[in-house]
C-alpha cells in the first residue's frame, strides 16, 4: 500500500509527488530537500503523525544548549530563598510539612529531620527582584535573561533513576534521550557534524557517575546516538584514518564498504544497514569539519576573559561551555553539557562554594557570548539537576557544616534564549521549601516545553517499537506556557 505524506496540510503519496515533476535528477533532489523521509523504506511502518524532518510549527528555537548540573545543586543555597529555615535552625521538620514524604536510605533511619537554613546570603536582582544567592554573582547581573523555575518536581529519589527520567522520559534505560529525539524529530543542520553532542566535565565535589546510556539512541536507528567530545587531541575517538591510511584510501574504502551493505540491505531489509553507512559516511565528513568546529585558538582573549581563565583548560566546564557555543554556532542541533559533583550530603557548605564557582561565571558567559552574537533568541539554554535538596540535615548538624538528602518534590532551574520570557521567576515553594505552592511543572512537562520550542508537539513525535508507539513524554506532560513570549 503507498505510504502517504502529510506536510503543511497537503496530502500526497510518493507516486503522487513523483509523477507531478519530472523524473530527473533535480527534481529527485528537490523532493528529498522538501520532505526528508520521502526515500525512507515503505516498510518502516511511519504514520501521518511521525512524519520526521520538518517541524510540526514553526519553531521558536534551532537549537538547545543543556547545562546539566550532575548530583543536584541545592536549590536552598541557589534560588530558592527561605529565611524561615534560617528561623527554625535546629528546630524539627513539622510532620505536617513531610506529609510522610518516602525517604533515601541514606535518611531513614534518621529518628530526627533539623531544619537548616542556607549560611549563604541572598539578594534581589532585575526587574523580576529574582532572590539569588551569593555563590552565583555572574548569574545574578544575568537574571533579566533567564527565566528561574522554582516548582519543578519528580518522580524519582535516587540519582541514577531520576538523571535518566530528565535524559529520556523513563527512569529506565533503553530509552532514547532528548538529544536523540530532536535528532530524529529535526535532524542535523549541518551534515558534516552530529545533530546530538556530549561534553563531560567534573567539579572537585562528591559526584555521580555519567554513563552513555544518557545520550543513547535506544530503539531508534543509531544515527541518532550521541556523540562523545574529549578533550584530548583527538576531540572524537577512532575518527583519525589509521597509520598509513590516506584520506582517498579511506574514501575508497568506504565506497566499497557501502556497495557490500547495500547487498546486505536488499536481501535482509534491515533499516540499521542504511544507519551504519549514514554513521560512516558521517564520520568521514567530521575527519575535517570537527577539528575547525573544536579550534579555540581563534578566540580573542577577552572571549576568554569573559567564560574564566579555565576556560583555556581543555575539559573543564568553562572551557565545554565555550565549546558549546562554537558547536551550537555551527549548526549542531543539541549539545548536551554535564558537570559532576554536586552530591553534597556531607559537608555543603564547602564543597558547594567550589562547585557554584566552577560553574558561575562560564553559564552566565554563554548566555551574554550568545546574546551579542544575535543568537539568543534561536538558541535554548538550560541549567539544572536531576532533583532538589532537603531542608533538613543529613547526619550530624553543627554550626557551621550541614548536608542535604535528596527532594524530588520541588527545585529549581533556570532557562534562557529560545523563545523562553527572559526575567521572570515561575512558580512558588512553602516557607519551608519543602512542597510546591504555585505553577508545578513536572519533568514531562519540561520536555514538552523544549520540543514545542523547536517547533515539535510532543504527542506527535513518536517512534513505534516492539508494538507500541514511544515518545519522550510518555502518556503525560503539558507545554508551560506561562513562560512562553
Amino acid at each position: 500500500m503507498e505510504k502517504e505524506i502529510f506536510t503543511h496540510g497537503l496530502q500526497v503519496n510518493r507516486r503522487h509527488f513523483l509523477s507531478k515533476l519530472s523524473i530527473g535528477l533535480g527534481s529527485v533532489a528537490l523532493g528529498s530537500l522538501l520532505i526528508p523521509d520521502l526515500f525512507r523504506g515503505a516498510g518502516s511502518g511511519m504514520s501521518a503523525e511521525e512524519l520526521t524532518g520538518v517541524p510540526h510549527f514553526a519553531p521558536k528555537a534551532k537549537r538547545v544548549i543543556y547545562l546539566f548540573q550532575n548530583g543536584a545543586p541545592s536549590q536552598l543555597e541557589s534560588f530558592d530563598y527561605k529565611p524561615k529555615l534560617r528561623e527554625m535552625w535546629g528546630e524539627e521538620l513539622p510532620e505536617s510539612i513531610r506529609q510522610g514524604q518516602r525517604l533515601t536510605g541514606m535518611t531513614a533511619s534518621q529518628t530526627s529531620f533539623p531544619l537548616v537554613g542556607s549560611i549563604y546570603d541572598f539578594q534581589q536582582y532585575g526587574q523580576a527582584r529574582a532572590w539569588v544567592s551569593e555563590l552565583f554573582p555572574h548569574t545574578a547581573k544575568i537574571v533579566d535573561d533567564i527565566c528561574i523555575i522554582k516548582s519543578m518536581h519528580t518522580e524519582a529519589i535516587n540519582h541514577d533513576p531520576a538523571l535518566t527520567f530528565f535524559q529520556t522520559g523513563a527512569q529506565q534505560g533503553n530509552r532514547p534521550s532528548m538529544g536523540a529525539w530532536l535528532s530524529y524529530g529535526l535532524g542535523s543542520e549541518n551534515s558534516n557534524l552530529p545533530a546530538f553532542t556530549v561534553l563531560l566535565s567534573k567539579g572537585k565535589g562528591n559526584g555521580q557517575g555519567v554513563y552513555s546510556k544518557l545520550w543513547s539512541n535506544g530503539f531508534l536507528e543509531s544515527v541518532h546516538q550521541g556523540v562523545q567530545f574529549s578533550s584530548g587531541e583527538d576531540p572524537v575517538l577512532y575518527l583519525s584514518n589509521q597509520e598509513g591510511m590516506s584520506r582517498e584510501e579511506r574514501r575508497k574504502m568506504l565506497d566499497r564498504l557501502a556497495e557490500l551493505n547495500q547487498h546486505s540491505y536488499e536481501k535482509l531489509g534491515d533499516p540499521e544497514i542504511q544507519a551504519k553507512v549514514a554513521q560512516y559516511e558521517m564520520a568521514y565528513r567530521m575527519q575535517t569539519a570537527v577539528p575547525e568546529a573544536t579550534d579555540l585558538s581563534k578566540e580573542p582573549d577577552m572571549i576568554f576573559d569573559m567564560y574564566g581563565e579555565d576556560s583555556r583548560k581543555p575539559g573543564t566546564f568553562a572551557a565545554n561551555c565555550l565549546l558549546a557555543r562554537k558547536l551550537s554556532e555551527n549548526g549542531v542541533r543539541f549539545v548536551q553539557l554535564y558537570h559532576q559533583g554536586w552530591d553534597q550530603h556531607g559537608n555543603l557548605p564547602s564543597e558547594m562554594s567550589i562547585q557554584a564557582k566552577d560553574v558561575d561565571q562560564a553559564s552566565a558567559a554563554l548566555v551574554k557570548d550568545l546574546k551579542q552574537r544575535g543568537l539568543m533568541e534561536e538558541t535554548l539554554v538550560i541549567w539544572g539537576g536531576e532533583f532538589g535538596r532537603t531542608n533538613y540535615s543529613q547526619g550530624k548538624l553543627t554550626k557551621d557544616n550541614y548536608g542535604r538528602d535528596h527532594h524530588p518534590r520541588c527545585f529549581s532551574i533556570w532557562m534562557a534564549g529560545g523563545g523562553v520570557k527572559p526575567g521572570i521567576v515561575y512558580g512558588e515553594t512553602d516557607e519551608f521549601g519543602y512542597n510546591i505552592t504555585q505553577k508545578p511543572v513536572h519533568v514531562h512537562d519540561f520536555q514538552a516545553t523544549v520540543l514545542h520550542q523547536l517547533g515539535l508537539d510532543h504527542e506527535r513525535l513518536i517512534y513505534k517499537h516492539l508494538g507500541r508507539k514511544f515518545r519522550l513524554t510518555d502518556v503525560a506532560g503539558k507545554v508551560v506556557h506561562d513562560i512562553l513570549s
